[in-house]
């Protein structure tokens, strides 16, 4: 019966969420450089008669960057979406979307004026009909074309700037495939010249923001093409892992019987076909990933270099992670020291905070672990595991937000790596969102974890641990206050029982009870902390 369900939303569903609107995917939104579609609702551009929102110039950060990529004018994503498009539907209260047709993460309803908060669990603590159910989606995002979407087989000179559109249709899931491949590609210079040391996505601040816009923006899409509101991502949580635990048939295919690097044909996974994962090829033809099928998902868990990825991740190296107060570093790229984030990345030891480009800790451990097509950044995404993965990263990004609660301005304004300020928009989204828009708790955005929630104890824990690493430093002081507190406390209660004995009369202990019992049970009880 689900599988019936989901053939028959296979064929009506529309997805919304995605890069390129289709509706902006011609001649004349190229040459305006304007893509500010009608609201279905009333048929204005952004809804903008419906008071939901109106076609603005956008804004582009004028902060300066870091030196990494020391070109400019070369590469269609730099101050993006502003090679394609100058003029955008920004959208009014909690109205989102291309043309500010949806309501923000973390908000439902006609009007977007419900909040929500929903909670991603640990995919073992699915029961079976949810475990399949969430293989049965992510096989039909797999098989379901957007709709409302398509991707860039050209760049923007090779459309004569505009006038000659090169973009073709894509399913939902290789959607967010070919988006993480876009962010992290390479620059290519014209003849066989190409700029490695540039990514949107990876090495510098906005991994973590980018990757957790990227999870709620598939996480909606599922929603949508399947009409299951209550959907959330699962996530696997790998600390103290011996094996992918993952890797079997009946989650996200085991190992084939006779080639270890390919998926037990038991697996639906089996049969998917991969895009994007021919970086060389592009870069040799000076070329887009045209999402055209490149061979079948490839996995050997386990088998990769240990000495690069000796083990996976353990609660100690999360832990000390945790412990780091610096959200960023130095130059606030993969050579950063004591940054949480490259540390979390995994360019830093887990144990140090220290770059080491050579090893790969926690979040680069899983990939390098998985020893396959999800081992090269651009195609990452093919695995399906990638979204349990990052599912759990994300949940320790949140976990360093509640504990330290930083502000906003934590998160570097300037001087980071080219697309990666604050203010900057995060390559390739539209509609647009700003790094520093998801440099907050994941409440606010319409999620929670499950394993944060419960025990209770936990994120009281993680509240108290900075005042108690403070008090550590004071410890002395402490206890040299407490002593002398006690000395005071004792000869003063001496005092007091010997004015008592001189006053004399009836005995404390024989005294009526001079509280009514409505003021008795109000008397609350404190402990000294």
């Amino acid at each position: 019966m689900l599988l019936f369900t989901l053939g028959f939303l296979l064929a009506i569903l529309q997805p919304s969420t995605g890069q390129f609107p289709r509706v902006c995917a011609n001649v004349q939104s190229l040459l305006s450089k304007e893509c500010c579609p009608p609201w279905e609702g009333d048929g204005s551009p952004c809804g903008e008669l419906s008071s939901r929102g109106s076609c603005q110039n956008i804004l582009l950060s004028q902060a300066p960057l870091g030196p990494q990529f020391p070109f400019s004018g070369v590469d269609d994503r730099e101050d993006w979406p502003s090679v394609f498009y100058n003029r955008t539907c920004r959208c009014e209260g909690n109205f989102m979307g291309f043309s500010c047709g949806e309501c923000k993460f973390g908000f439902s309803g006609l009007n977007c004026t419900e909040r929500q908060v929903k909670t991603r669990r640990n995919i073992f603590q699915l029961t079976a009909s949810e475990k399949n159910k969430f293989l049965a989606y992510l096989n039909l995002a797999k098989n379901i074309p957007s709709q409302d979407y398509v991707i860039a087989t050209g760049t923007y000179a090779q459309m004569s700037n505009g006038s000659n559109p090169m973009f073709r249709d894509i399913n939902v899931y290789d959607l967010f495939v070919w988006m993480h491949y876009y962010a992290s590609r390479d620059t290519l210079l014209g003849g066989s010249n190409v700029w490695r040391d540039i990514d949107f996505a990876h090495e510098a601040p906005g991994f973590l923001p980018w990757h957790r816009v990227f999870l709620l923006m598939w996480e909606r899409q599922i929603q949508r093409i399947t009409g299951d509101e209550n959907f959330t991502i699962p996530y696997w949580d790998w600390r103290d892992a011996e094996d992918c635990e993952v890797c079997n048939d009946e989650y996200m295919g085991g190992r084939h019987p006779t080639d270890p690097n390919l998926l037990s044909p038991a697996s639906i996974f089996s049969s998917w076909q991969v895009i994007c994962t021919r970086s060389e090829e592009y870069n040799s033809q000076q070329a887009l990933c045209s999402a055209t099928s490149e061979g079948p998902i490839r996995r050997n868990p386990g088998n990769n270099d240990k000495s690069r990825t000796p083990r996976l991740p353990s609660s100690a190296d999360v832990e000390f992670c945790l412990s780091l107060t610096q959200y960023e570093s130095g130059p606030m790229d993969k050579m950063a020291n004591y940054s949480f984030r490259n540390t979390l990345e995994g360019f830093a030891d887990p144990q140090t905070a220290i770059s080491n480009p050579a090893q790969s800790g926690l979040h680069n451990a899983l990939h390098i672990y998985m020893n396959g097509s999800m081992s090269q950044v651009q195609g990452s995404a093919n695995d399906p595991i990638f979204v349990l993965h990052h599912a759990f990263v994300d949940s320790i990004f949140e976990r360093w937000l509640r504990r330290h609660r930083p502000m906003l301005e934590v998160y570097p304004a300037a001087n980071a790596p080219i697309g990666h300020n604050r203010e900057n928009y995060m390559v390739p989204f539209i509609p647009l969102y700003r790094n520093g828009e998801f440099f907050k708790p994941s409440r606010e955005l319409g999620y929670d974890y499950e394993y944060l929630q419960e025990p209770a104890l936990q994120s009281f824990l993680d509240f108290l641990t900075p005042y108690l690493q403070q008090a550590r430093q004071i410890w002395a002081w402490l206890v040299g206050a407490a002593v002398f507190g006690g000395i005071v406390t004792a000869v003063l209660t001496g005092l007091t029982r010997a004015c008592r004995k001189k006053k004399g009369g009836t005995s404390s202990e024989i005294q009526p009870l001079l509280i009514e019992s409505e003021d008795y049970n109000n008397i609350t009880y404190q402990s000294n902390f």
